[in-house]
């Protein structure tokens, strides 16, 4: 038997699950954010309702928001359960069941974005953040304001009836500067190295673009804090939602999640912000290290091992661990290849970072898919691996297993497992990546011409030569040989 999650039937959860200890009817909203998917409800706002469990805070509830139509579908979930999320912690030594409260409201989601326009503009609403992806933030390959996309254009036409999150937060800084409100912080929570430069980007790019006094306003005004996040958070299918039901909850956004949480974030916020250092996040003035010793070490590994994972036909990253030669792979490219790009943190070596990751990628409780983590990999190489190659060209620093893992992932967009089963499209670019990856199976060149991936890659000998033999080879002798002969190197 199991009890629908509400406010109602808080105490009437089963003995051992952690309820909020405050009164939800008592909290106001000071933030307002943006993507409510696993890893928000997971990672920040987990903070904020631990902080709320020690009787501070109050006035710091999120409120919901986003862009896309599935938005829609998650705020009718959420509000069917007053916005509460079960949270499983997923350890080997034992599961646990959380529901966090933090949440307060979801905005409802319409073409032009008023309400969410509306909302920001409360003066109450001091945080706007956000979780939209690595690739939501319109950054060319070189790193710039990708101003000539169409929904660039179209919220540059159309100030007051954005599509994008970054157009409807310049809307609503525009009321708040008319009406003498001040302005709210814009705080990126996405795995970007520099987020909060990365966002300050795309908002002052897109303001200019309409009104060239206002992006001064805000540029003056507004803070964009960087930040670090990590924890790693599967997406809710039909084993997560059976295993909600064996905690004796009926929850229709459960959140599963490792025990392992890190939240490095500077300490630049212009309307003020909870004090999430008290849970465990870390205020600093230099993410930076932070930052690259994540990015590089957890995402970019990521790839690592989930590329030949899908071509051998893993399920999930604890299997891919369970491998052995994708994990070879991973620990020498990590300490081989990665690790002398990144510099150490206080009481963290990146050698030590990657034992803790290997730790956490191998634990069995963990059903992260391959499939997810291979998601996106048009953003997911270019911002995670693709800076390293760079760095180790420069540095004359050894790169043959990088090129490996970009010849996995070529291997991988031809969308066939090594079994003959079909890898179904997964990249919002799928039709461009597969069509190179075809092309590449004869003619290796084929994949790096990619110049809205690779820039001038293909050009550097160091890189292209041994990307083509590694290919070849994925070809001839399939991934494992390939990898192995690699590690055997």
């Amino acid at each position: 038997m199991t009890t629908r999650l509400s406010n109602a039937t808080l105490m009437d959860l089963p003995e051992g699950v952690r309820v909020p200890g405050y009164d939800r009817a008592a909290l106001t909203p000071g933030i307002v954010h943006i993507g409510l998917g696993n890893f928000h409800r997971a990672h920040q706002a987990w903070y904020l309702h631990r902080l709320m469990d020690t009787g501070a805070a109050h006035d710091w509830a999120i409120v919901g928001a986003g862009v896309r139509a599935p938005d829609a579908k998650q705020r009718e979930r959420l509000l069917a359960q007053d916005c509460l999320t079960t949270l499983i912690e997923l350890d080997p030594k034992g599961r646990s069941a959380e529901v966090t409260g933090a949440m307060i409201d979801f905005v409802p989601v319409e073409d032009g974005n008023g309400p969410l326009i509306e909302r920001m503009a409360d003066p109450a609403i001091r945080i706007v953040s956000l979780t939209v992806t690595e690739g939501g933030y319109f950054v060319t390959p070189d790193g710039g304001f990708d101003e000539g996309h169409v929904d660039i254009q179209h919220d540059a036409a159309n100030p007051e009836a954005p599509r994008t999150a970054f157009g409807a937060m310049i809307a609503a800084l525009k009321r708040r500067r008319d009406a003498g409100t001040g302005p709210f912080t814009c705080q990126s929570c996405d795995n970007l190295q520099g987020n909060g430069d990365v966002l300050k980007q795309t908002v002052l790019g897109l303001a200019r673009l309409s009104d060239r006094d206002l992006a001064g306003w805000i540029e003056t005004n507004c803070t964009f804090p960087n930040s670090m996040v990590d924890c790693i958070v599967p997406a809710t299918g039909p084993s997560e939602l059976q295993l909600v039901r064996e905690f004796g909850i009926d929850d229709n956004a459960p959140v599963t999640h490792e025990n392992f949480r890190q939240w490095v974030i500077e300490d630049r916020f212009c309307a003020g912000r909870p004090d999430w250092d008290r849970i465990g996040a870390t205020f600093t003035d230099d993410v930076h290290d932070y930052e690259a010793m994540k990015i590089r070490l957890l995402n970019a590994t990521h790839q690592v091992v989930a590329n030949p994972g899908e071509l051998l036909g893993c399920k999930t990253i604890a299997d891919c661990m369970a491998h052995d030669a994708i994990h070879g792979l991973f620990r020498k490219v990590a300490l081989d290849e990665i690790a002398p790009h990144v510099k150490p943190v206080p009481d963290m070596t990146p050698a030590d970072y990657v034992d803790l990751i290997d730790s956490r990628y191998s634990n069995p409780e963990i059903r992260d898919t391959v499939r997810r983590v291979a998601f996106d990999g048009s953003s997911r190489h270019t911002g995670f691996l693709l800076p390293i190659i760079r760095d180790a060209l420069g540095k004359g620093a050894s790169l043959q297993g990088l090129a490996l893992v970009e010849a996995l992932w070529a291997r991988m967009c031809a969308g066939t497992r090594v079994d003959g089963s079909e890898i179904e499209p997964n990249d919002p670019n799928w039709d461009r990546l597969s069509a190179a990856a075809a092309a590449a199976k004869d003619d290796p060149a084929a994949w790096l011409d990619q110049k809205w991936i690779y820039g001038d890659l293909a050009a550097e000998p160091r890189f292209a030569e041994p990307f083509t033999d590694a290919l070849r080879q994925v070809w001839v002798d399939g991934p494992e040989a390939a990898i192995r002969a690699y590690l055997a190197d």
